[in-house]
């Protein structure tokens, strides 16, 4: 008789080969001991309907999703309300033989403050900045937590503006140049854009402004400590990195497939930090 094959789960991205995600999940399946794997498959748009319902074929239990396809895989699944609410999904896994989804960002930026700053949600008031895709799942969790108000600036202040009412009247669009305004109000600072990132410009922002028991968060992390968290740092605030957010954002995607919960270690992070950091 032949021996059942180990689960195995993909990323799904085109192009998707920069991704962390392998050796994320490769250092849980050796740490968990448990028999499973977990590739890079570059998907062009083109090809994205055949292959995610072709998954079971291919020897798939699951998968993660990157750009281009968030948002493609929706009409492809079963979205549950995160995913519908962000209009993007990152994980895909089957139920009762149906394809379902949901966006992990959404946990991954909430578990990673409450790791990182314990009690932020203690916050009545949050500036949100940007209003991308990862500006959608941080709004969700905000407001899933009840943080009973947010600004939301962009360059684009009618982007802003749609963005905010679809998340209804906590969310409040402001202009790029407001930002000094709020920012004496804010709390929680969360970045959602890609100033500060290698080879981008640095985000102008006068962290002085921001209450002393604020928490500043950024969810790039190329650079690690971003200039944005320098600034908070040397002042003394608490804060939250991108990395962080990459690393728990893993975790339910390698419960639902391989049915164990892996936790975010200290080894783990040192690990993606290095990779991170090679020249």
């Amino acid at each position: 008789m032949t021996a059942p094959k180990a689960p195995a789960a993909c990323l799904i991205g085109w192009p998707a080969a920069h991704s962390r995600s392998p050796l994320i999940h490769h250092y849980w399946l050796r740490t968990l001991g448990i028999e499973g794997g977990y590739v890079i498959e570059a998907v062009p748009p083109e090809d994205l309907r055949d292959f995610v319902l072709r998954l079971p074929l291919r020897g798939f239990v699951g998968a993660n999703v990157t750009i281009p396809h968030k948002e493609g895989v929706l009409a492809l699944s079963t979205p549950d309300a995160r995913a519908r609410a962000v209009g993007a999904a990152n994980t895909l896994w089957f139920e009762g033989g149906e394809l379902h989804s949901t966006n992990t960002d959404v946990e991954g930026f909430i578990n990673n403050l409450d790791a990182g700053a314990p009690g932020w949600d203690t916050a009545d008031e949050a500036l949100v900045l940007g209003a991308g895709g990862s500006s959608r799942a941080v709004i969700f969790g905000l407001l899933e937590r009840g943080i009973s108000r947010i600004h939301l600036a962009n360059r684009t202040l009618e982007r802003a503006g749609t963005l905010a009412s679809q998340f209804g009247p906590n969310v409040h669009p402001v202009t790029w140049d407001a930002i000094d305004d709020v920012l004496p109000r804010a709390k929680l600072l969360v970045n959602t854009t890609s100033l500060g990132m290698h080879g981008q410009p640095s985000l102008a922002i006068d962290v002085a402004r921001l209450p002393r028991s604020a928490v500043v968060a950024d969810l790039v992390y190329v650079p690690l400590v971003t200039p944005l968290l320098a600034a908070a740092q040397a002042r003394g605030l608490r804060t939250a990195d991108g990395l962080g957010m990459l690393l728990h954002q893993a975790v339910r995607g390698f419960e639902l497939w391989f049915g164990r919960r892996p936790a975010v270690t200290a080894e783990l992070r040192a690990l993606v930090e290095a990779d991170l950091t090679k020249t």
